[in-house]
């Protein structure tokens, strides 16, 4: 499916965030089966978090255009007892919704765990105690896969989070996480100057004063916090979700051209 959503965002971007049926089937095409069709696939990606929706004969890419204060972004971070999604599983998520600013929901779940090596307890301070009876993987994915909704996904060091939940997604039958992605180091590194972006120098540095370090909830609202502040930072050019989007891995040197336009 990762495949198709970036056929598609593509696509979107070339067209100004329309698509006709037609070039929308033509792209989807590729990727269905024998026991999906284009109308099948639409419906998988809306429940995916691709932020999709169709009108009058052609499709919207929603947060193409969509200011990107009044967006909502859902910042997440996760704790794991292993840093490979194929032998580890998480063990606590933390999420909250951004929107114009303000943290308008929030998300907070241990994650039931058999087995927790000494050294994550010495980092996180979780405790095989603390995921003795916590609800169980699926139930804390779906409550979580219900939470995001089509936010854009923003993690601090996204592909860490957006791979491991992925595959945890997928592994339970909930599907692959088709939510646009943001990774607030990258957009740290473009409007923040900083000798580190590390989270918790960061923290430090910028006098977010969060007190807590390796617990999901607390990484995940000093995340929030770092991206209020680059969003501050941001130039006058960056309006919109997607100029947002591309400007997150832009080059210097289109950042450069951008500001002579």
């Amino acid at each position: 499916m990762q495949r198709v959503y970036e056929e598609l965002t593509a696509a979107f971007r070339r067209n100004e965030g329309r698509l006709s049926s037609a070039s929308y089937a033509r792209i989807v095409s590729k990727h269905t089966t024998l026991f999906e069709d284009a109308d099948i696939l639409f419906l998988l990606l809306q429940a995916a978090g691709y932020p999709i929706v169709e009108e009058e004969e052609e499709y919207r890419l929603v947060s193409h255009s969509v200011p990107y204060q009044e967006q909502k972004f859902c910042v997440i971070d996760i704790e794991t007892n292993g840093s490979k999604p194929e032998n580890s599983q998480v063990i606590e998520v933390g999420a909250v919704i951004l929107q114009n600013g303000e943290i308008i929901d929030r998300f907070e779940s241990f994650v039931e765990c058999a087995f927790l090596p000494e050294y994550i307890t010495k980092i996180t301070g979780i405790t095989p105690e603390d995921l003795v009876g916590a609800p169980s993987r699926l139930e804390v994915l779906t409550k979580l896969r219900s939470f995001m909704g089509d936010a854009i996904f923003v993690a601090h060091n996204a592909n860490f989070d957006y791979g491991f939940l992925n595959h945890s997604f997928d592994r339970f039958g909930l599907g692959t996480i088709g939510n646009q992605k943001l990774c607030s180091i990258d957009l740290a590194r473009r409007t923040i100057e900083s000798e580190r972006y590390g989270l918790a120098y960061l923290n430090e540095f910028l006098e977010i004063g969060t007190e807590v370090h390796h617990r999901a909830y607390s990484d995940a609202l000093t995340t929030a916090k770092v991206l209020m502040i680059a969003f501050k930072n941001l130039p006058k050019y960056v309006q919109t979700t997607d100029e947002l989007l591309r400007f997150s891995i832009s080059s210097r040197r289109e950042r450069s051209e951008k500001k002579q336009k």
